[in-house]
């Protein structure tokens, strides 16, 4: 295949060149069954290989492994790719869950904990992973601005942000991307999220593009998923919203039929055709994913399959929430 077209997240001095497509490495350390590190860097060494150079990590994924197994494999490649790693969701060593920090001293200590992780002298795009609701957003960015004159961060980004917030971060210092979950099933920034980031000249990076796995039509009840896997916990898995759901990919797939593609690329393509200045970040840790996923950066959607899809999936379809609870979200 050819190789993979960029984007650009961000204006001016913000900006940032990227693959149309990243890869989401959290699920290689944790949340989505078992790991298997061999796999997961012939997995992203693949990646490289069909022009992907978008890496998405986080400090709190293992907690703490996936930054040093995304380091490792992407050591020998470091000049050629796009580093993204977040902070803020705070974990104990035994994967407990802490709170949310945004105040400055946590932002210089994390940043300097990631870069010892990654084993890199900067990290390129450097995300607030979910807002600090006790301490003023001017605070966070400005400690994370002090990082960029440091030059221990390239870029900086948001994570699901509120409108006011992401204004009022941006005013501090330009912000590169705002990352949220956007698909065909989680199509909420497309109200306020996406007028906001498109006015101030901020990229959008989508995470969770295959509605956590559920558009590429794999998971058919919860006997698919792995015992220690999180989506099993997840408002949309459940009961009568899993069946609802279900019968929404369905009418995917059968799209998806008609273009000789998988439902999953069609998916992808979708999150795609929303717009130059949005980058999806599937997730995988397995070469085959990997590969069908890349495939879909070179599908066209013409007007009438996007209608389609709008008609075979409203805006709003999806039967339930995105966590078990939203009381993380900046909204």
């Amino acid at each position: 295949m050819s190789r993979m077209e960029k984007r650009t997240l961000g204006t001016g001095s913000a900006a940032l060149e990227v693959s149309a497509e990243g890869l989401g490495c959290m699920g290689m350390s944790e949340f989505y069954g078992t790991s298997d590190e061999g796999e997961a860097i012939a997995t992203i060494d693949r990646a490289i290989e069909l022009g992907v150079t978008f890496f998405d990590t986080a400090d709190m994924y293992g907690p703490f492994t996936n930054e040093k197994l995304v380091g490792k494999a992407l050591a020998r490649h470091r000049d050629r790719v796009v580093l993204a790693t977040k902070f803020a969701n705070v974990r104990g060593e035994n994967g407990e869950f802490l709170g949310i920090r945004g105040d400055a001293e946590y932002v210089r200590s994390a940043c300097d904990a990631s870069l010892a992780r990654l084993g890199v002298d900067h990290i390129d795009l450097y995300y607030q992973h979910r807002v600090d609701k006790t301490v003023p957003i001017e605070e966070t960015v400005g400690a994370m601005k002090e990082l960029v004159e440091a030059g221990k961060v390239r870029h900086l980004g948001l994570s699901e942000a509120s409108p006011e917030t992401i204004r009022r971060a941006h005013a501090v210092h330009p912000i590169t991307a705002l990352q949220t979950e956007y698909s065909l099933w989680s199509r909420d920034p497309e109200d306020t999220i996406l007028p906001t980031v498109r006015e101030l000249g901020i990229g959008f990076v989508a995470y969770s593009p295959l509605g956590r796995g559920f558009l590429s039509g794999q998971i058919r009840s919860l006997d698919d998923l792995a015992e220690n896997d999180f989506r099993r916990h997840n408002p949309r898995f459940q009961g009568e919203n899993f069946q609802r759901n279900i019968d929404l990919v369905e009418s995917v797939e059968s799209i998806a039929r008609e273009k000789g593609v998988t439902a999953g690329q069609l998916a992808l393509a979708w999150v795609l055709a929303q717009g130059k200045d949005i980058v999806p970040i599937p997730g995988t840790k397995r070469v085959t994913y990997l590969e069908e996923n890349a495939a879909a950066a070179g599908i066209e959607l013409t007007a009438e399959d996007l209608t389609s899809l709008d008609e075979a999936f409203p805006k709003g379809a999806t039967a339930g929430d995105r966590y078990p609870s939203m009381s993380t979200i900046d909204q």
